[in-house]
């Protein structure tokens, strides 16, 4: 028992003090092996084979795909024309730039996979806009922090294809199973948005007309295909979740490169050193986290923490079989 409360103690004090998440889980995975080294005698030069198993995966390959195309997107108009497109639709409508946030995270979802990339080049831009009419920057953040996590759930996502590779499950199922929870959660919000325009001030603008409506969506027409050639693609077996990245980071560099001619040589250059970057840094904490699931087998934590809730719950040995069957 003591070897339960020690792993994920001394992780726990790790997150607290400050600590990164990949160092104190790696930094836990030494200290037990250190602290248990006479009972199992694992040897440390194992531990970097592990690591490396932890990411020798092909499934994790679609992440550094996603985030080039992320990021492309944000370095481009690609970001400006989605928000401008979702401004069109909703912005006349009460709760004004709140809406607009929303939707555009909901669309932009469809191309990033991440929170991260949402929150840093489209966050960015509804900040500033809802900055200049006046809204209040507590409702400003907090809905574009709160938008942003549609990201993950709206296929294509980082996460998702995370999940699938460690739970052995159809990546291609997850993307199509997050298309409905990721609009619930969008409308969510926006009725959310609704409630609080009533104690917060939201200015409102006047409805556009159809013209204007028709000349943003022209604009943004092949930004919003993304979402479409991804998604499909998979529905149709057109390409693989993991090859769906690469065609969504193609797609990108095209429209930034040869459509949009708003992202130059030296931006790509830039983009992959960012990819590369933010790549390195999942990719170690996912190694890492390997490494720790591993550790946890031979040093009985799973049945270990089943005693413990069994001791702390006794009334669950009766229950459990009953519930499991039916009963």
């Amino acid at each position: 028992m003591f070897t339960l409360v020690f792993f994920i103690g001394l992780l726990i004090v790790l997150f607290l003090v400050g600590i990164p998440v990949c160092a104190s889980i790696g930094l836990t995975c030494l200290a037990v092996l250190w602290l248990e080294n006479d009972l199992l005698s694992i040897p440390i030069t194992l531990l970097p084979l592990k690591m490396m198993h932890g990411v020798n995966n092909f499934p994790l390959l679609a992440v550094p795909f996603f985030i080039l195309a992320a990021n492309v997107m944000n370095k481009g108009s690609v970001t400006p024309r989605i928000f401008g497109f979702a401004n069109s639709l909703v912005g006349h409508l009460r709760g004004g730039l709140g809406h607009v946030n929303v939707l555009a995270s909901m669309i932009f979802a469809g191309m990033s996979g991440t929170a991260v990339a949402d929150a840093a080049g489209l966050g960015a831009l509804e900040i500033r806009a809802m900055k200049d009419q006046g809204y209040p920057m507590k409702y400003s953040t907090g809905i574009t922090g709160a938008s942003s996590v549609i990201g993950p759930i709206i296929p294509p996502s980082v996460a998702m294809v995370i999940y699938g590779w460690l739970s052995d499950v159809s990546v291609g199922g997850l993307f199509i199973g997050g298309l409905i929870p990721g609009v619930i959660l969008g409308g969510a919000l926006m009725i959310m948005t609704v409630v609080l325009s009533y104690r917060v001030k939201m200015p409102l603008k006047p409805r556009p007309t159809f013209k204007e409506i028709a000349g943003l969506s022209k604009k943004a027409f092949l930004s919003l295909m993304t979402p479409l050639i991804i998604v499909g693609g998979i529905w149709s077996g057109i390409f693989t979740p993991t090859e769906s990245g690469a065609v969504a980071s193609i797609y990108a560099i095209v429209l930034g490169m040869v459509i949009y001619r708003d992202v130059s040589w030296k931006d790509l250059l830039d983009i992959f050193k960012s990819t590369v970057e933010f790549t390195a840094i999942i990719l170690f904490i996912i190694s890492v986290a390997g490494l720790y699931g591993w550790l946890l087998v031979p040093f009985l934590i799973p049945i270990l923490l089943t005693i413990l809730v069994l001791i702390i719950f006794p009334g669950l040995v009766t229950y459990l079989p009953n519930m499991l069957i039916g009963g």
